[in-house]
Parts: C-alpha cells; sequence; structure tokens
C-alpha cells in the first residue's frame, strides 16, 4: 500500500516519547539574546518534538531542517519514532505522545477521525508535480504499441496497491478521464509496489500505478515506461499531509517555530530539485535520512512535490473523503472545519516570507 511506503512507522514505547510540553531548562550559558534565524527569537527553554517518520522520501522538510540547524536556531531538538502501522500511530497522535506525524489519504485515515481520534491536519506532505508525478501509471514494455492514449487501457490489466485510499482514488479519477467503466478494465490488487515489477516484467500485468524511486528504476531497467502522468486527470490530489497533536497546536510559541523551520527545510529542498541551487548537499541530506542511497538515481526520479508555503489541495482531501465515502467505506462525518488547521502555516509565512 501508499501508506506503507510513504508512512513508514514501527513500534515505539511511550517512556521514549517527549511531547512537546516537556520541556529541558537551558543552562545560563544556554541564554540567547540574538536571533540566529533573523526572524523569531529561540526558546526560552529548549524544547524536544516527537516526529513519528522513517525514512519517507516526504519526510524531506524535516530531515532538512534538522540537518541544517533550523530547528536548533530555535532551541528545538526534534527526534523521529517508528510506529508499526498508521492504527497505532493516530491514537499516540492525538494524546499528544507524538506531536507530530505523516499521514496518507486512506479511508481508514478518515474512519479513525470521525470515530473521534482527534488530530490536525496542517500541511502538504506530499503531491504530485504537474508533469512530473512520483505517483503515477507506468505500463510494461510488452504495451509500448497497444496503449497509446488513456482510452486504451479498455481490457488491460491494470495493478493497484489498494482500494480506498489515494490509490484507488487516483486509479478511479483515471478510468473517468478515460471515458471507462471498472468493468472496462481488470483490476489486479497486488499491495506491494516490489512485486508491481516482477509481474509486468512478466508479462501478468499490461500496467500498473507505481511511485518513486521504482518507476525510475524499472525504467532503467527495461521493465516498464511512464505513461501520461497522474496530472493529467488528478492535477491537485493530496498525496500525503502533516498531522499534529491537538496540544502542540496549543502551543503556538513552540509550534509556530516548528513550522518555520519546517517550511525553511521544504524551500531548501525546492531550491536543490527544482532550481538546482546546493543540490548535491539536499541529496547527501535525503540519503542519509531515506532508503533511496544511490546519489545518481535521485537525478533520474521525480521527487515528491512539498509546497513551500506548506499549503495543501484542501478541496481535494474532501473530494477524496466523499469518493471513500461513496464506496461505503466511511463510517461517520468529519467536521473539516477542525480536521483542517491552516492556520499555522499561515502564520509560519507571515513571519518568514513568501517563497517565490
Amino acid at each position: 500500500m501508499l501508506a506503507a511506503v510513504l508512512l513508514i512507522v514501527g513500534a515505539c514505547s511511550k517512556k521514549e516519547t517527549n511531547p512537546v510540553e516537556k520541556t529541558e531548562p537551558t543552562t545560563p550559558g544556554d541564554s540567547v539574546v540574538e536571533t540566529p534565524s533573523g526572524d523569531l527569537a529561540p526558546l526560552d527553554k529548549r524544547v524536544k518534538i516527537l516526529i513519528a517518520e522513517d525514512g519517507a522520501a516526504s519526510g524531506a522538510g524535516f530531515y532538512i531542517a534538522k540537518e541544517k540547524g533550523y530547528f536548533e536556531e530555535y532551541n528545538i531538538e526534534v527526534a523521529f519514532a517508528d510506529f508499526a502501522n498508521s492504527d497505532d500511530m493516530l491514537p499516540a497522535l492525538a494524546a499528544g505522545e507524538v506531536d507530530i506525524a505523516g499521514g496518507v489519504s486512506t479511508a481508514s485515515f478518515f474512519n479513525a477521525i470521525a470515530q473521534g481520534i482527534d488530530v490536525r491536519i496542517i500541511a502538504d506532505k506530499g503531491h504530485n508535480m504537474p508533469g512530473k508525478s512520483y505517483f503515477t501509471f507506468v505500463i510494461g514494455n510488452h504495451m509500448v504499441d497497444e496503449i497509446k492514449d488513456y482510452p486504451d487501457f479498455k481490457g488491460k490489466k491494470i495493478a493497484v496497491s489498494s482500494r480506498n485510499s489515494i490509490d484507488g482514488y487516483i486509479y478511479e479519477e483515471m478510468l473517468k478521464h478515460a471515458g471507462l467503466t471498472e468493468d472496462d478494465v481488470e483490476y489486479v490488487h497486488i499491495a506491494d509496489f516490489g512485486a508491481m515489477l516482477g509481474a509486468i516484467n512478466a508479462g501478468t500485468i499490461d500496467a500498473a500505478l507505481s511511485i518513486e524511486p521504482l518507476i525510475a528504476q524499472g525504467v532503467a531497467n527495461g521493465i516498464h515506461v511512464r505513461f501520461g502522468d497522474a496530472t493529467d486527470y488528478a492535477p491537485e490530489s493530496q498525496i500525503a499531509m502533516v498531522l499534529a497533536s491537538p496540544k502542540f497546536m496549543e502551543n503556538e510559541e513552540v509550534s509556530l517555530r516548528f513550522m518555520a523551520a519546517y517550511l525553511k527545510g521544504v524551500r531548501d529542498y525546492n531550491d536543490a530539485f527544482f532550481k538546482d541551487i546546493d543540490k548535491d548537499e539536499i541529496v547527501d541530506i535525503m540519503v542519509m535520512h531515506t532508503a533511496l542511497k544511490d546519489h545518481e538515481l535521485w537525478d533520474r526520479v521525480n521527487v515528491t512535490g512539498l509546497d513551500p508555503n506548506g499549503k495543501m489541495f484542501v478541496d481535494d482531501i474532501k473530494k477524496q473523503y466523499e469518493t471513500y465515502k461513496a464506496n461505503g467505506a466511511i463510517l461517520g462525518d468529519i467536521d473539516f472545519d477542525k480536521a483542517v488547521d491552516t492556520s499555522l502555516t499561515e502564520k509560519a509565512v507571515e513571519v518568514i516570507g513568501v517563497y517565490e
């Protein structure tokens, strides 16, 4: 499932957590009068923030801000926690045992909120870039002469990793764009993206909704080719979001500084991959924190889109929810005015300025 790739979380005991309210007093020598960040003054007391994140490329803003010292400038220490799955992570986030996490659009995620798990959706953590989608369809080399346009998917075997998730949502949007129904194609469930490579290479499937870096690796190995682009039919699909605990949001002195540092990291990421500014340094950081250790491959992948001002496609989040609900996968309703809170990113942008 896409959630397994973008939200890679493993076990973390409660005694390891250190929510935002727990602070460590600074020594007299730690008192800082200057503002090394150039905007907000450092916190008087050092704060440790726990982030549920482990190696997803969409966590770039966290990794870069940590390694470049942006959190440190505000007297913030960050640590990363692993959880076995999002079902364990969300209650811990709601309870304030974890401060920040990455979430992926799934019916189970929305069901958790509808059933009372109190978390906030606060910033972008992954979307497709126009013409350079990192999560999109590929077709087997044996299909390049048959599949020329989206209607040509009719009668073909298409692998998708999950339904009632961002995967299924993009799959359904593609079929609508192609003028096809689900009866016109053969849906093949393959939960593991890596297994899709073998299946498409063997010719047991014709196409797959795949993800980077497997897309670039499959192209390099002559297994498949990229087909069209997901932004052709889902131009504003919100794939992943930054989530926050209610306790974290209540402490604006801390949360505002955290978000300012995070967005600075995201901006360095955009500078590197879309403006070719200090790219080697940023790739080194990504290699350090993610599973993609091949420097050269970073030049071939279509990277995750991360908005440098933190903006999300809120209307699309609601549309995904309605899609899952129409499929009978959602039990209960969500107050999106409460669940989606963009105020923190907006305030942070006021502090550090709009990215151009």
